[in-house]
């Protein structure tokens, strides 16, 4: 059967629809080139408006008749002038003209480049093994598989490394385990480059993974005087991911406001004692005397050392009751510290039995920093008496109610000397120097959600406060100024925030005694020639009877001070 033609109507028609398109084009073209003035004024006019309508409304209601009266005068002044109206007009559109322009912008790339792209593609293939599942229908990772849909958001910097990334993962791994998610944490800290320090944020809900690379903190921060409140305790400076609060800190010339970690304490806090651990010359020393300095602001500091001697600065400062080095200093301030704790329950006790506010006595603070007390446990065994550690058990326990707050720093090959009440009642944790997974673990109760730093800077660690999260710490430069090599500017920091010296009783005496030699007359060379002899009248041997006097206290065993409740007041006055 022959096929018969198409009419030429139909044959031909296409083309000239293609044709007409091609003309409409032009002429839309060509009408826009013509009209593309009078657009850019409509836009200008129609800008302008709404800024005029926003600056009306962000007006307060008391000053709009003043503005209302001053447009109107102004409206008047220009209708008067010659010519005002025809300038005014051509102000008005060469203004719309002006802000109706389009800013022709270079069109940024669309997706990452040849490179970006590549280690894109070689991450998802390194995540395959760990976010597959042989049964899955549809799975998101597959070898040889499209990394679009598992990266929906990405970011490089100059030198083509990632900086941020999002990662999605399917609903069936584990991202509830520990063990889980550090395998993914290791892979991605090795595969996006070491060196630097990354922040991983696991959205358990949307099955999100969101790494970030943290910058460096600043290490460049001197001792200084915080802008706190009475009881509270800067660590040091963290990042802005978890910390909303910024206080302004001064380096030099330079200001600069950064996030704290902040440490309250007082018979609010909930974690009113703190732990310091680290390896030596960490900085846990530095801390140490951060916390002294800021403490003696509003109390008194009793400070017992281990044998470090660097804390000389402070000894004889007015706030600074006892700087201790040895076992029997160690042993009578920390049995002193423990029986004033008591004394301070008692009395706030009875004053509240008596419907009166507590003494002000015992609302002065009170803090106890002991540095390295494990270098006394084998002095003390050795000598047969007690460990000091065993002192703290009273100021740990009731010490929040005395406004008492103890600080222990130590090292973490001496964790083992550290008695049972210092792991129990120090809720506030720090770590400073390198650690091990399980060290972080032991001693925060928590790993850190970022990778460790591959040079630790002396005062680099991390804190928790209680259960919260585990913040990255840099701790203010606080050196000792008595070190020759000290810095001249640390060392002035440091000394320009050390209380005055307190002058003892027996100097002021030697200093207002008068210098001048006082010549000695001669005595007579028979002065009982003229005196007249006095009958000796027989004294009350029972009025002026010798009173026995114990100089030497016997020392209360440690098992009779564990075992030994507090009285009833004492403990009564921990009660709100």
């Amino acid at each position: 059967m022959a096929r018969r033609p198409l009419p030429r109507i139909l044959s031909t028609g296409s083309a000239q629809i293609a044709r007409g398109r091609e003309l409409a084009r032009t002429a839309a073209d060509s009408a826009t080139d013509v009209l593309h003035p009078l657009i850019s004024i409509t836009r200008g006019l129609r800008r302008l408006a709404g800024a005029g309508r926003r600056k009306w409304a962000d007006t307060p209601k008391d000053r709009r008749g003043p503005l209302l009266f001053l447009a109107a005068s102004v409206v008047l002044v220009v209708a008067l002038l010659p010519y005002g109206p025809l300038l005014a007009v051509i102000s008005v559109m060469a203004a719309a003209a002006w802000h109706g322009r389009e800013p022709r912008t270079p069109s940024a790339p669309e997706g990452p480049d040849e490179s970006q792209a590549e280690r894109l593609s070689s991450l998802y293939e390194a995540l395959v093994p760990y976010f597959s599942l042989a049964g899955d229908p549809s799975p998101l990772y597959a070898h040889g598989g499209e990394w679009g849909k598992a990266f929906p958001e990405y970011a490089f910097d100059e030198s083509g490394r990632v900086t941020q990334l999002v990662i999605r993962y399917p609903a069936y791994f584990t991202d509830g385990e520990i063990d889980s998610r550090t395998r993914i944490e290791q892979l991605l800290h090795a595969k996006c480059g070491r060196g630097r320090e990354y922040h991983f944020a696991w959205d358990e809900e949307g099955n999100r993974l969101t790494v970030t690379v943290l910058p460096p903190l600043p290490t460049d921060i001197a001792a200084q005087r915080f802008v706190t409140a009475p009881g509270e305790t800067v660590l040091g400076v963290t990042d802005p991911t978890q910390v909303r609060r910024t206080l302004p800190l001064t380096h030099g010339e330079e200001r600069r406001d950064v996030p704290p970690v902040v440490w309250r304490t007082g018979v609010r806090s909930t974690e009113p004692h703190l732990l310091i651990m680290g390896q030596p010359g960490s900085g846990t020393t530095s801390l140490l005397r951060s916390i002294a300095l800021q403490a003696l602001q509003h109390g008194d500091v009793v400070i017992v050392e281990g044998g470090t001697g660097e804390y000389a600065c402070l000894a004889g400062r007015e706030g600074v009751l006892a700087v201790e080095c040895g076992l029997t200093g160690a042993l009578a301030s920390l049995e002193w510290a423990a029986t004033e704790t008591e004394r301070r329950l008692i009395a706030a006790n009875r004053a509240r039995q008596a419907g009166h506010p507590p003494p002000e006595d015992t609302r002065r603070p009170l803090w106890l920093l002991l540095d390295r007390p494990s270098a006394f446990v084998p002095l003390a065994a050795a000598d047969g008496r007690k460990d000091p550690q065993s002192l703290l058990q009273v100021p740990l326990r009731h010490g929040r109610a005395a406004n008492v707050t103890v600080v222990v720093a130590d090292q973490f090959d001496n964790a083992d000397a550290l008695s049972d009440a210092v792991r129990q009642h120090t809720r506030a944790r720090v770590v400073l120097g390198p650690a091990t997974a399980d060290q972080l673990a032991g001693v925060l109760g928590a790993l850190p959600a970022t990778t460790p730093a591959v040079d630790v800077p002396p005062g680099r660690g991390y804190a928790r406060l209680g259960a919260g999260p585990v913040h990255r710490l840099q701790v203010p430069s606080t050196p000792d100024p008595y070190d020759d090599e000290t810095g001249e500017a640390d060392r002035e920091a440091v000394l320009a925030l050390l209380p005055p010296l307190t002058t003892p009783a027996e100097a002021e005496r030697i200093d207002s005694a008068p210098s001048d030699p006082v010549e000695a007359e001669p005595l007579d060379a028979d002065p009982a020639e003229d005196a007249e002899p006095v009958e000796a009248a027989p004294l009350d041997a029972g009025r002026f009877r010798a009173q026995p006097v114990d100089m030497k206290k016997e020392p209360v065993g440690e098992e009779d001070r564990e075992t030994e409740p507090l009285s009833t007041e004492a403990v009564a006055a921990e009660a709100p």
